[in-house]
């Protein structure tokens, strides 16, 4: 923060105080002329005003007030950029990573300030990491039947996948899987579960269209839509299922895919960008390049293992 802001923050706020405590000195002045106690003259409705000064339980309140508010500037950042005597502040502020946040928390209890984001971090870890450690000793399709685990593993979705695989976890096209079905890339047991979690995933799908042409891709496609039992040209899928080798060292010669690979399952009407013959075509002229992050360094092993749990529960 500049110095011009430092100096307009400190005297306004300032300001405001020591106006409210020479306001409260002007009320508890007698400037009407009239003796405390004795009547202003004024009679309304039966009700006649009487000089009498501020409550005193109101004035010593006021008081206190003022006080607690220089003390409070005094001790925690509000005037511009002064932070404080306790060093106190909400956050560690300029996060942009992961890496920067834990390296922040760390000089700042090395450096002893009071960092109230961290202190709740740390409060929480003691509280619920055990909870976590206890949930990571048991199997994840034995957790997987564990209500309250499931309801941790299901916020902790919500939280952090939600964003791409929906609120209700059937995916979306444009390449975020159902994961209510029974139908997986790289396996759904719940050790693949977890691995998928860890280490993330990344599509390789190439795009085929200096390879093929516009006509190799054309017969291609024709093919790809018929494994699944769609009505297309038979000249065309004929000619595709030639080409089509070149597609089968992902996706086997009977193109139900290959989970080692992450390859889906071509036979099965289930598509991640659409199964239409527009974008059957579009993921061979340009191919699919999907990123599955990995959330090591964002929930822990611990954690990971519960989202897993919950995740192994929706299609089991």
């Amino acid at each position: 923060m500049s110095m011009f802001w430092t100096i307009w923050i400190s005297v306004i706020t300032l300001g405001s105080i020591i106006g409210c405590f020479f306001l409260l000195r002007w009320c508890l002045s007698n400037f009407t002329g009239v003796t405390e106690g004795e009547s202003m003259g004024h009679e309304f409705d039966g009700i006649e005003e009487i000089n009498n000064p501020l409550p005193k339980w109101w004035t010593i309140l006021f008081y206190i007030c003022i006080v607690w508010g220089f003390l409070y500037l005094a001790l925690y950042p509000g005037l511009g950029a002064f932070q404080g005597f306790l060093g106190w502040k909400s956050s560690n502020q300029g996060i942009t990573t992961l890496e920067e946040s834990r390296d922040a928390r760390v000089q700042a209890k090395e450096a002893g300030m009071l960092v109230q984001y961290d202190r709740e971090l740390d409060m929480a870890a003691e509280k619920f990491d055990p909870i976590f450690a206890a949930y990571a000793a048991v199997p994840v399709e034995e957790l997987a039947r564990d209500p309250e685990a499931v309801k941790v593993g299901q916020r902790l979705f919500l939280q952090n996948c939600s964003q791409c695989h929906g609120s209700d976890a059937r995916g979306q096209n444009g390449g975020f899987p159902n994961l209510t079905d029974n139908d997986w890339l790289y396996g759904g047991s719940g050790a693949k579960i977890v691995e998928t979690l860890t280490l993330g995933r990344k599509a390789a799908m190439p795009a085929w269209f200096d390879a093929m042409g516009e006509q190799g891709i054309k017969e291609t496609v024709a093919y790809v839509l018929s494994l699944s039992g769609r009505e297309v040209d038979a000249d065309l899928a004929s000619s595709g299922k030639t080409r089509f080798a070149a597609c089968a060292a992902c996706h086997g010669m009977d193109g139900k895919g290959n989970q080692a690979l992450g390859a889906p399952n071509l036979t099965d009407e289930i598509w991640l960008y659409g199964g239409s013959e527009r974008a059957v075509t579009e993921t061979l002229t340009y191919g699919r390049n999907g990123v599955m992050p990995s959330f090591k360094n964002t929930l822990g092993d611990d954690k990971i293992h519960v989202v897993a749990a919950y995740v192994y529960s929706l299609s089991n």
